[in-house]
């Protein structure tokens, strides 16, 4: 958390309950892997594309341990289903 944040008593967004957050408010959009790979923990971040109203949007997330276990499903090329959050388009999540 940064000093502004403390300054105007932002919280710290908790990656949990953004994608809890996404998945039950959020609206769905088709989306392409651009790319993908595992960070130092192991875990797998997807680089993905998707467009809203005219508007691109390329955009990254850790997938899940389930997401993980079906890899082909989230490799370069492939289409996704991505949740976004209507009210800021650019919060977003691969399904």
């Amino acid at each position: 958390m940064g000093f502004i944040d403390k300054i105007l008593g932002r919280k710290t967004a908790d990656p949990g309950e953004r994608r809890r957050r996404l998945l039950e408010i959020g609206r769905i959009t088709d989306g392409v892997i651009l790319d993908g790979q595992p960070n130092d923990d192991g875990l797998e971040i997807v680089v993905y594309l998707y467009t809203l109203n005219g508007v691109d949007f390329e955009s990254s997330d850790f997938l899940t341990e389930e997401q993980q276990r079906d890899s082909i499903k989230y490799a370069p090329g492939a289409k996704v289903g991505i949740r976004y959050d209507p009210r800021n388009q650019g919060n977003s999540i691969v399904e």
